[in-house]
C-alpha cells in the first residue's frame, strides 16, 4: 500500500463539483464531504469503457452490485448479506426517506443523536415527521451514545431512529454492545432503526466497526442499513446507494418501494459502486492516507493552535474542531469564511449545542491542511494584534 497522490490546488479548482464551485476562487473550501484524491483506476477505466461504447442508458437489473457488496461485507466485517435483500436508491438520503415511508406516517417522531449530520433533520421534515433528539454525551473531546436518553425516547413514542454509524461529524464508532442494547430497546418499544453506514468502509481499525444488521437476530428484525460506495471511493456525483434488509418483514416492506426508486439512480453510478467494492487495495491506500492526514492535522493544531479541541476520528475524514477558545463569536465558521477566506461547516447546523464547532474535511493534501490552519492562525493573530 502507498499514500494516494492529490492534484495541485490549481488542478483541483478545475473540478466542477459543489466543493469547488460554491465559493469564490480566493476561498479555500474544506466543508463538503468529498475527497480530493483521484478515483480508483478500475472504476475510472470501467466508466471510460462505458462512455466509449455509449453505454449510458437507464439503470436496469444490476445483480453484481448486491453480490459485490455482500462479498465486501463478508471479507471486511464478517457480515453476511443476502444479495436479494439489497435495493438501489439514488443516494443515502433518498434511501432513508423512501424506506422510512413504509413504516412512519406524518406526525410520527424520529430520533437523532446530535450533533449529527444536518441532512437527517431535512429527511425528517421531508417525511413530515417530528425530530426527537437524544444527544450524544460529551467527555472532553470524546462523545458517546446516551442509552438512557434513547430508552426514554423510545418509551415516549419514537417510531424510528435515524442512527449515524459511524457517526458524522464526531467520528465515533459505536460498540457491538451499544448497538445490541439499541436493538433490544427497539424491539421492546416497536422502533425501527435506520442505520446510515456510508462512512463504514473508511474505519481505521476495521475490527472496531460492527454493521448494525450484523449485531444480532433482533437487530436484523428491527433494523435497515442504508449505505453507499460514494464516501469511501469518492463517487457521490454518480448517484447510487443501497438499502439492505436482513429480515422477512423488512424485505417485504422494501419490495413495496416504488420501482422508480431504482430507475432514478444512475447506471454509471451502479456500475461504479459494484466495481468499487472490488477495489480494496485502493480503499486501504485511502485509509492509510487519511490516517496520516488525521495525525498531521493533530500535529498542526498542537503546534499552531493548541487551544483548539480536536479528537482524531475513528472513521472517515471529517475533523470536528472546538474553536470556543478562539473567541470568534456566535458563528466561527461565518467569521472564518468572511475574514480568513476558509470555508468549513458551521457546527450549529449539526446541533444546537455545537455553535462553537466547525467541521473540516481533511481528505486532501498536507499542504492544503497546513494552509487551512495557517489561515485560522492569521485571523486570530490579526484580531488580537
Amino acid at each position: 500500500m502507498s499514500k494516494l497522490p492529490v492534484p495541485s490546488l490549481t488542478e483541483l479548482r478545475q473540478r466542477k463539483s459543489e466543493k469547488w464551485r460554491e465559493y469564490p476562487l480566493d476561498v479555500l473550501p474544506l466543508p463538503v464531504a468529498e475527497m480530493d484524491f483521484e478515483i480508483a483506476k478500475p472504476i475510472r477505466d470501467r466508466l471510460i469503457e462505458m462512455l466509449e461504447s455509449s453505454d449510458t442508458g437507464y439503470l436496469g437489473p444490476i445483480p453484481e452490485l448486491g453480490i459485490n457488496l455482500a462479498q465486501f461485507a463478508r471479507a471486511r466485517w464478517a457480515w453476511e448479506i443476502d444479495p436479494e435483500q439489497v435495493f438501489i436508491a439514488t443516494d443515502v438520503g433518498v434511501g432513508m426517506v423512501e424506506m422510512a415511508r413504509t413504516i412512519v406516517k406524518p406526525g410520527d417522531s424520529i430520533m437523532i443523536n446530535s450533533p449529527v449530520y444536518h441532512n437527517m433533520n431535512n429527511w425528517i421534515r421531508e417525511l413530515r415527521c417530528e425530530v426527537f433528539d437524544a444527544p450524544l454525551t460529551k467527555n472532553g473531546q470524546k462523545y458517546s451514545i446516551d442509552l438512557a436518553a434513547i430508552e426514554r425516547g423510545y418509551a415516549g413514542g419514537v417510531k424510528a431512529h435515524f442512527l449515524c454509524n459511524p457517526h458524522n461529524p464526531v467520528g465515533v464508532i459505536f460498540s457491538r454492545d451499544e448497538l445490541a442494547s439499541i436493538a433490544e430497546m427497539a424491539k421492546k418499544f416497536g422502533v425501527s432503526v435506520f442505520s446510515d453506514e456510508i462512512h463504514a468502509p473508511l474505519t481505521y481499525a476495521r475490527e472496531d466497526f460492527t454493521p448494525f444488521l450484523a449485531v444480532s437476530d433482533i437487530a436484523r428484525e428491527v433494523g435497515v442499513c442504508v449505505t453507499a460506495a460514494s464516501k469511501s471511493w469518492n463517487l457521490a456525483g454518480l448517484k447510487c446507494a443501497t438499502i439492505v434488509t436482513g429480515h422477512l418483514e423488512l424485505l417485504t416492506r422494501a419490495k413495496t418501494l416504488p420501482p422508480a426508486l431504482h430507475s432514478r439512480a444512475s447506471l454509471l453510478g451502479a456500475v461504479a459502486a459494484a466495481t468499487a467494492y472490488e477495489c480494496v487495495d485502493w480503499l486501504d491506500s485511502a485509509i492509510e492516507t487519511l490516517d496520516s492526514n488525521r495525525k498531521f492535522l493533530a500535529n498542526e493544531l498542537a503546534e499552531k493552535l493548541p487551544s483548539v479541541g480536536y479528537r482524531e476520528p475513528d472513521s472517515s475524514y471529517l475533523a470536528w474542531l472546538d474553536l470556543s477558545s478562539l473567541n470568534l463569536g456566535e458563528n466561527p465558521a461565518a467569521v472564518l469564511l468572511k475574514e480568513a477566506k476558509l470555508a468549513l461547516n458551521s457546527g450549529i447546523s449539526f446541533g444546537p449545542e455545537s455553535g462553537q464547532f466547525v467541521r473540516l474535511n481533511f481528505a486532501t493534501s498536507e499542504e492544503i491542511i497546513s494552509e487551512a490552519i495557517d489561515r485560522i492562525v492569521s485571523l486570530v493573530y490579526n484580531r488580537t494584534a
